[in-house]
């Protein structure tokens, strides 16, 4: 679908490179590409440079030309070949000429000097990373992360319904699951049902998503821990099946952890169930603006260590969802900060068993004036199938 230009957004991002000095951002990580001029790649092998003043110039490789007609805002698009037969390089080298040869027209230029992570290619499987070259190429650039987190920080009404429909998309996937869902599947049998919906039914949801993508990692009764891949332990009846799930639609996410049980619920994991509730209720009442990011942090660990599990767990509790499935903020109490009126945060406490099992509860949440609004239609907590 092609997006209508978010000016909102873009000005935002304009008004802080004018506070900080910045004339251009160069940006290639495939959400600050996507977040600058809403042009998806394939490959990685794309970049925009954004100027304070004046049209953004995406450079696209060739292949993705009808795409970026499509769907980026930018109407500067320059080609990059993605094969030249007196040319070995590869193309993302050509991008780098290109950038690099028109950030010289500008004075003070940011890069991404400091990306810890980025959302992957729309091809997804394997993401094209920096080469030292690319930073070579820009001497004296200044770091450009920093004023775009603080921009994506805020989402705007755009990008809100885009997240919506992301949420959607995981939610009814959900629903799907809890249909079929049975006590001797295997976990990765169930988790390829979830992948199949959201692929196969979000892609063109609502006539609004031109691709949806699914990631999860499913785990059932002593298969649930903190880390460990999906594998063949079947579902067990009366013990949750976790689906640590996300959706990408069209490059906006949705992060969640849903639960299901075939047939009643144990006593046992009944009463983790409803002490770990509290502990989440309790943590999206205080998601308010300008609430503290380390008192979140402090406030979910101190209550997940009330209902008997100190220590726990070793996942952050909490982080920023748009762009990208893990963005900023990171709440830690060991760090600072405040919530801000338009952020969308994944709150996600858990406890884990020794010997395997055990629960997380997770949605998003968009923080406005009144409070924290969940975004999935989707319940929390154990769901019966």
């Amino acid at each position: 679908m092609a997006w209508p230009r978010d000016d909102a957004k873009l000005d935002r991002v304009r008004t802080l490179m004018g506070e900080q000095g910045l004339d251009a951002i160069v940006a290639r990580a495939p959400d600050n590409v996507l977040y600058l001029t809403n042009f998806w790649g394939m490959k990685g092998w794309d970049a925009v440079v954004f100027p304070r003043e004046g049209e953004p110039t995406l450079f696209c490789v060739e292949a993705s030309a009808d795409d970026a007609a499509r769907t980026a805002w930018t109407s500067d698009v320059q080609l990059v070949d993605g094969y030249l037969a007196d040319d070995p390089r590869p193309p993302v080298v050509r991008t780098l000429e290109l950038a690099a040869a028109l950030a010289r027209e500008h004075g003070t230029v940011g890069l991404e000097l400091s990306l810890g992570t980025q959302a992957s290619d729309r091809m997804v499987g394997e993401p094209t990373t920096y080469t030292k070259a690319w930073f070579d190429a820009f001497p004296g650039a200044v770091d450009a992360t920093p004023l775009l987190v603080d921009a994506r920080t805020r989402k705007t009404e755009q990008e809100i319904e885009r997240m919506r429909l992301a949420n959607e998309i995981a939610a009814a996937a959900m629903d799907h699951a809890r249909g079929v869902i049975r006590a001797g599947m295997t976990e990765a049998q169930i988790a390829a049902e979830w992948l199949g919906f959201v692929h196969g039914e979000g892609t063109g949801w609502g006539g609004k998503v031109e691709l949806a993508l699914g990631f999860s990692l499913v785990w059932a009764g002593r298969g649930i821990q903190t880390f460990t891949a999906t594998s063949n332990l079947p579902v067990v009846e009366g013990e949750p099946t976790l689906f640590e799930i996300w959706v990408c639609a069209d490059g906006y996410w949705a992060d969640h952890t849903k639960n299901l049980v075939v047939g009643e619920l144990t006593d046992r994991y009944r009463e983790l169930e409803a002490g770990l509730r509290e502990v989440y209720d309790d943590a999206v009442e205080f998601c308010i603006p300008g609430a503290s990011l380390a008192g979140l942090d402090r406030r979910i660990r101190e209550g997940i260590e009330r209902i008997g599990y100190p220590g726990q767990p070793s996942h952050p509790i909490c982080h920023g969802v748009g762009a990208r499935a893990h963005e900023p903020p990171y709440p830690h109490q060991a760090a600072g900060g405040e919530l801000q009126e338009g952020t969308v945060l994944a709150i996600e406490p858990g406890c884990y068993w020794a010997g395997g099992g055990g629960l997380r509860v997770e949605d998003n949440f968009l923080i406005t004036a009144d409070g924290a609004e969940k975004l999935s239609p989707f319940p929390d907590g154990v769901v019966q199938a």
